[in-house]
């Protein structure tokens, strides 16, 4: 198992702007017997005085089975996928209820998204769940998510709020992702079976020495550290790093954000933009071209700015919304390619305007860039 060769002090959390937060079951529920009103009452006080220290926060939050299954009289967690989406469906109300009161004492608006991991994988429906949650961030709203269990099948069998919440960190380029459980962290040994395994204070996410380290889940819950491990890799691809800590300490999350040496640290190896930017170059295919006029190529091409419709002289194409498109000069030579924010429809009907002509010709605005140049390449 290797550690990071060039040290990232955990001071540095102090300035982490982003915050995507996953609590598991057995912290927000009383074993089988629904949620746990006052253990919700400290995370969103915890989440309050991020808020006051600048901290953006999105929280990703499991427990509507649990609760659903005590509302619907189960005497256990279910087995098959049906019962499972019931007790989701039914849970779901007691759960967001909670968190609204409990932040609304705190002074918070909150708001439930519901996603799969299919909301996340697929490009178009990625960037409309990323301007959501953008959105909300931008008005101080605190997002309350959680799978859509009442209509998923893979994720309610197989998925896991872990995988969730590093889609979403991804998503927004999130500066951290903490990942609450009822462990210290990553430990050498099952602490369950070895109360003296050392914890693991820092490493690669990457490092697949940590495998050896990894142990199963508990009965709620169906994320144990190996699929934190897998988060905290998937995270680390688009440059997040992440934290695993005990979520039964006291104020753990305002202690992260201290810079505090506490929990996991895995982090990653590449930088955000590079690692985001390296994956648009590499992993999608084109389906169309853009043509920009000279004085928005030399733009690109010397200052790597968005694209905007007014430099657009031509689209071809039957691209949509989140597709990779293909951006070229006059003369049809290459200058990028990246992640278009309208339709080619859409595109076509924009040639040449202003960002504030939008609206006009389209009857709405999603984006003023065509192309934001954290989703464009140049080659």
């Amino acid at each position: 198992m290797s550690v990071p060769a060039s040290e990232v002090p955990r001071a540095a959390l102090r300035d982490a702007r982003t915050w995507v937060v996953k609590v598991g079951s057995a912290l927000v529920t009383e074993n089988e017997r629904g949620i746990d009103r006052q253990a919700i009452g400290r995370w969103c006080r915890q989440i309050a005085t991020l808020h006051e220290h600048g901290r953006q926060v999105v929280l990703v939050s499991s427990g509507a089975v649990a609760e659903g299954s005590r509302r619907l009289g189960f005497p256990h967690r279910p087995d098959t996928v049906h019962e499972l989406q019931a007790a989701a469906a039914a849970g779901q109300m007691g759960l967001i209820e909670a968190y609204e009161q409990a932040f609304r004492e705190c002074g918070l608006a909150t708001a439930l998204v519901l996603l799969t991991h299919e909301d996340l994988a697929d490009r178009r429906r990625y960037l409309n769940a990323r301007g959501t949650l953008m959105t909300l961030l931008g008005m101080d709203v605190v997002p309350v998510i959680n799978e859509n269990d009442s209509v998923a099948t893979d994720e309610i069998r197989l998925g896991d709020n872990d995988t969730l919440s590093a889609m979403v960190a991804s998503a927004l380029s999130a500066d951290v992702l903490v990942l609450l459980t009822d462990r210290d962290g990553l430990h050498e040994r099952d602490p369950r079976f070895d109360p003296d395994a050392p914890l693991i204070g820092r490493a690669f996410a990457a490092d697949r020495g940590l495998d050896a380290h990894a142990g199963g889940s508990g009965v709620l819950g169906r994320g144990g550290m190996v699929t934190k491990l897998a988060a905290a890799r998937l995270a680390a691809r688009s440059g997040t790093p992440t934290v695993i800590a005990n979520g039964a300490v006291a104020d753990i999350l305002v202690t992260i954000g201290q810079g505090a040496d506490v929990g996991t640290l895995l982090e990653s190896d590449v930088e955000p933009l590079v690692a985001r930017k390296r994956w648009i170059a590499g992993q999608l295919r084109p389906k169309g071209r853009i043509s920009l006029d000279d004085g928005a190529v030399r733009a690109v091409r010397e200052r790597g700015v968005s694209i905007l419709a007014v430099g657009v002289t031509d689209a071809t194409g039957d691209f949509q919304r989140g597709d990779m498109v293909l951006v070229t000069d006059a003369d049809g030579t290459e200058v990028a390619k990246g992640l278009v924010n309208y339709g080619g429809d859409e595109t076509r009907l924009l040639l040449g305007a202003s960002s504030g002509e939008i609206e006009a010709r389209l009857g709405y605005v999603d984006d003023e860039e065509l192309i934001h140049r954290d989703n464009l390449v140049v080659v």
